[in-house]
């Protein structure tokens, strides 16, 4: 048996609690890692909270089918699966699995990777789901070498690594955040930075160019309104949907319709979901190892304080990465 962080139903972070369940086997594909840190992001909060109604089409209709939670992780291999060749017991690993808020989570063998060696388990928690999703947004951009790029969201934790990215591949770079995050966002290396508060990043302004790129992380501002800020063949890469209308699909409905606006623009709107691979996870320990990106933490938290955590990151000001500590 191993201690786990439980979800029984549907609700509130504040229902989450320690309980303890048994370790789970791995399949041929599979190993079994020993959960040093996991990372907590807005998609365990949808999960935890089953908001929008959407989400439990993909994770069960009247109760999770996976009753741990978690993604994100970074840990040490304990046992593998028959089929698997290049990992062994005793590695240290980083990726996605099964339950990683937990002792011990199962992780299929092609979605975890070798950790970078400069990180600790906390840093590389913090890394595969959000870097993953910022680099098929830089991916899906094309060349961003020159180009204006304009990151929306940018000091939380996918927006953190897209400003990286785009600085990495010589975008000029204005990440949107508030007041608070604006020294944080700079540190990241964006050129600019824009308060939301203050100033509207999507209305129109003789005095300031067009962006060719902009990747919105964060809110659920209108396409009409984001597309303004392109140039006219720009591209519009759209990541989440928070703070949407209606509880079905809230704000991912935007993705739909971007889906079916764009072959009738000669603007691109795409929307972007991060695919959970090694050979990615392995492209961004290159960057980090090279000292092209890096995690930035912004709380650590015990597994016991899981539902503080999730509740942190589902609140919306959370900076950057948000990620529980089992050491």
């Amino acid at each position: 048996m191993m201690r786990a962080i439980v979800q029984d139903g549907y609700g509130p972070p504040e229902a989450l609690r320690v309980g303890s369940v048994p370790v789970p086997a791995p399949r041929d594909d599979e190993v079994l890692v020993r959960v040093r840190a996991a990372g907590v992001d807005p998609g365990v909060w949808h999960v935890v909270t089953g908001l929008p109604y959407g989400v439990r089409l993909g994770f069960g209709l009247r109760r999770p089918r996976q009753p741990v939670p978690g993604l994100d992780l970074a840990g040490v291999v304990t046992a593998v699966g028959s089929r698997v060749r290049d990992l062994a017991v005793g590695d240290a690993v980083f990726g996605t699995g099964r339950g990683s808020f937990a002792e011990h989570a199962v992780a299929k063998a092609d979605q975890v990777a070798p950790m970078p060696a400069t990180l600790s388990f906390q840093e590389a928690a913090a890394v595969p789901i959000s870097g993953q999703t910022a680099l098929a947004a830089a991916r899906k951009a094309g060349d961003l070498e020159g180009r204006r790029v304009m990151v929306l969201g940018a000091g939380g934790g996918v927006g953190a690594f897209a400003v990286q990215l785009a600085k990495a591949e010589g975008a000029h770079v204005t990440g949107v955040c508030s007041a608070g995050k604006a020294d944080f966002v700079r540190s990241l290396g964006a050129d600019e930075v824009v308060d939301y508060t203050v100033t509207d990043p999507t209305a129109p302004t003789s005095a300031a160019p067009a962006y060719d790129v902009v990747i919105d992380t964060a809110g659920n501002r209108r396409l009409t309104r984001l597309r303004r800020a392109l140039t006219p063949r720009g591209v519009l890469l759209l990541i989440g949907g928070e703070a949407g209308e209606g509880r079905l699909l809230q704000g991912f409905d935007r993705q739909a319709r971007a889906l079916l606006w764009s072959p009738l623009l000669h603007q691109r709107l795409v929307p972007v979901m991060g695919k959970q691979r090694t050979t990615d996870l392995q492209t961004l320990a290159g960057l980090i190892d090279t000292g092209r990106i890096r995690p930035v933490i912004d709380r650590v938290f015990p597994l016991e304080d899981a539902a503080a955590a999730v509740a942190h990151v589902g609140s919306g000001h959370a900076r950057a990465k948000t990620v529980l500590s089992l050491d």
